[in-house]
This record gives structure tokens, sequence and C-alpha cells, in this order.
């Protein structure tokens, strides 16, 4: 059993680092534990507990900026901008669920450590988009700092888009500054039933293409859809576009977009209930929980180019069950087929369409002879090494989480 550090300042961050480095120590760096399964296994000699560290140290609607301590809960974060009317608004999903654990525990440090974005993605960006500064305690035990609390800040390296995605392996986050947004008066979604795998992406790809301005574009095939939420038709393949904004807005651009799509199918719409409980399924994965964990193979999150998620759902076997998002450029694939036979199909597959997978969800096994992260080709694994020996050079924080020797 490891030792826990749970620091209560940044101050006792540095030391705990520092502690590691002096005693030939390695830490893993957790929040409250929402994402510990993804990765490699972890093989550190300690815990560096994060969730410690919490509370929102300054918060400007106006300004539309927010400051809080790393080990925040997410939770906490939204229900405080609500209050002002105001949305994180790259939506970030909340893994705890998919991994059996309450909903609601992801804290913000851990959201743009891990670069989570939702549906809103392919309008708002992705959750580096919105991270203006930090605090951060290198693996050198060096505490340093990046961006500010501006949108417009060029000052040096932008060390936050750096840090967003890099999983804790680079540096333990302290404090983040985030922007903040509006939150939409009110939402719809305009479905499209019953539509096939390649026709869904073609209306989604026309739909992003409209004027309509839409901030949520998905496809769930019929066995997916019936354990969505948001009351969708039973037994027939879904097709989501959602429309956000003023109501008047929204019933104008939803007339809109029917008009647009009238040709692919059958149309229906969610109103904002309905809506909001459709797309916060689709954020989160939840209709690709497994039920039966000892037979659910392996869950993957696949990011490609959007005109080529037809073709790799095309190769995956029948049994394969796929949710799209973003349009069709994020693939949520669930394999129940031994994942160990499937890993190569997977990875092939993703390499000839342009994109790239995450291991999102296995047995152990197949985490210990499966890349977790996307494969690094020589030049730019080497790129990765020398990133990760700047800032953490005896390998300190979470060595080999995303790649092993790294």
């Amino acid at each position: 059993m490891t030792d826990t550090l749970k620091p209560r300042d940044n101050k006792d961050v540095e030391d705990a680092v520092r502690w590691a480095l002096a005693e030939g120590k390695t830490l893993e760096i957790v929040g409250h534990g929402s994402k510990r399964g993804i990765g490699r296994p972890a093989q550190t000699d300690a815990t560096l507990d994060l969730s410690g560290l919490v509370g929102v140290t300054l918060y400007e609607p106006e300004e539309l900026v927010l400051t809080a301590r790393a080990g925040t809960p997410i939770a906490e974060i939204e229900a405080l901008v609500a209050s002002r009317n105001q949305q994180l608004a790259f939506e970030p999903m909340d893994y705890g669920p998919l991994f059996g654990a309450p909903g609601g525990r992801g804290t913000i440090g851990g959201i743009l450590a891990a670069n989570l974005s939702g549906p809103r993605r392919i309008k708002a960006g992705a959750a580096r988009d919105h991270f203006l500064g930090m605090t951060a305690v290198s693996g050198r035990g060096e505490t340093f700092k990046s961006g500010g609390r501006v949108v417009k800040n060029v000052t040096g390296y932008d060390l936050c888009k750096l840090m967003a995605g890099s999983w804790g392996t680079l540096a333990a986050l302290t404090e983040v500054t985030i922007k903040t947004l509006p939150r939409p008066e009110t939402e719809a979604t305009v479905l499209v039933l019953g539509m096939p795998v390649d026709a869904a992406c073609k209306a989604m790809t026309v739909a992003m293409g409209s004027s309509c301005d839409v901030s949520g574009a998905a496809h769930l095939p019929a066995d997916v859809a019936r354990n969505a939420s948001g009351d969708l038709p039973p037994g027939a393949a879904v097709t989501a576009l959602r429309l956000e904004g003023v109501a008047p807005s929204v019933t104008h651009r939803r007339r809109a977009l029917e008009a647009v799509l009238q040709t692919f199918g059958k149309l229906t719409a969610l109103d904002h209930a309905a809506s909001q409980a459709l797309w916060r399924s689709i954020r989160d994965g939840l209709p690709l929980i497994a039920t039966d964990p000892a037979a659910h193979g392996a869950l993957w999150r696949i990011s490609l180019p959007p005109s080529e998620g037809a073709r790799f759902a095309a190769r995956m076997p029948d049994s394969a069950r796929i949710l799209f998002d973003w349009a069709g450029g994020l693939l949520w694939l669930r394999v129940t087929q031994r994942g160990e036979t499937l890993a190569p199909l997977v990875r092939d597959t993703v390499r000839a369409c342009g994109g790239h997978a995450t291991l999102i969800e296995a047995v152990t096994a197949l985490h210990r002879v499966t890349d977790v992260f996307e494969p690094q080709d020589g030049s730019l694994g080497a790129l990765t090494k020398r990133v990760k020996e700047g800032f953490d050079p005896n390998g300190v924080l979470s060595p080999g989480r995303m790649w092993a020797g790294v």
C-alpha cells in the first residue's frame, strides 16, 4: 500500500515533490480519483492527493473569469457560475459513472490536466481554449506560473496549453484560472430518426455547415439510443442536433434546421428539459456503460476527422456499440469481444483515418499489453521525452502513466 500525501497549500506540494526527489520516490497525482482508471497501471511509491486544495479564490462574472484551487470539485464551480447565469462553455464530461463511481467528484485541476471537453467543443472549443492561467509545481520541486486573468495574454510561452492533456506527468496544478461565458436562455434538439451511420454523418455535416449555429451534433444507433436519457423515440437510431440561445432565436433556427434536414428522414424535437438530459447523457458516455463488467470488453475514445467517422465504424465488428459525437469527430467505441484481439484493428483503422485513440476502460491485462494513449513515432516520442525531462528530469510525477519510459 502506497503512502498518501495530502497537501494543504502550494508550499506543501513543493515540499512533497522535494521529499520525493531527495528520497528517490515517485508520486501519483490524484484529486478525487474519478479518472484514476485511465492510463497505464500506476507504479509509484506514494500518492500526492490534491483534493485538499479547494476553494474559489476569485470570481468576476463581469470579466468572465474565475480562479480556483486545483482540487475544487467541478460540480461546485458549475453551481457557482450557474448562480450568475454563466457556464463553463467547454462542457466538461464526468468520468465517474463510467467507472462505477458517483458523479460530480471530478476536480477543476483534473478536468484541465485531462483536457476534457463535451459536445459543445464543436462550437466553443476544448478545455485548453478556456484555460487562462495557472500556478503549478514541476517535478523539480519548483513553483511556476503561466498566463493570467485575461483572455488575451501573449507574455512568454503558453504553458497552459501544454499542461492541458498532460495528465499530471509534467507538473502538479495547484491553482487555475478559467474563462466563463453566459449561459443560454434555453435550448432545443432536433432529432432525425432511423438513419444509418453514413447518412447520419452526412446529415451532421450539412447541419454544421448551415447558418443554424448548431452547438451539439451526435448520432446514436438504435442499440445505443435505447440506453440514453431524454425520452428518445423507442427502437430507432437517433441523430441529434442541439440549438442554444434566446427563445425566439432557438425557435427560428429550429425551423430553419428542420427545413435543411427534411430530406434525411422523419423529424421530431426535444424541449429544453429533455434536450439537457440527452446531452448530459451523451457528454458522459452513459449509453455505453457496461451492465456486465465481466463481458464488457473495452471502451475506446476515438478522435478523427468527422468525414472519417462512418469509414471507421464500417470496419468494426457488428457487435461493437458506437456513440458518435462532435458531428462524427469523436467516437466512443464499446467492444464486447476480447480486447487483445481487437486492439490492433482499432489502432490500424484509426491510423488509416488520420486520428488517434485512447483506451479508456479495460481489464488490467489489456492495459499492460496495449498502448493506452496513441503510440508516438520516433520524432514525436523524442520530443515528448525532452518536454518531460524539462519539467520532471527525475521522473517523479506519474512516470509511465501515458507512455512507457516517459
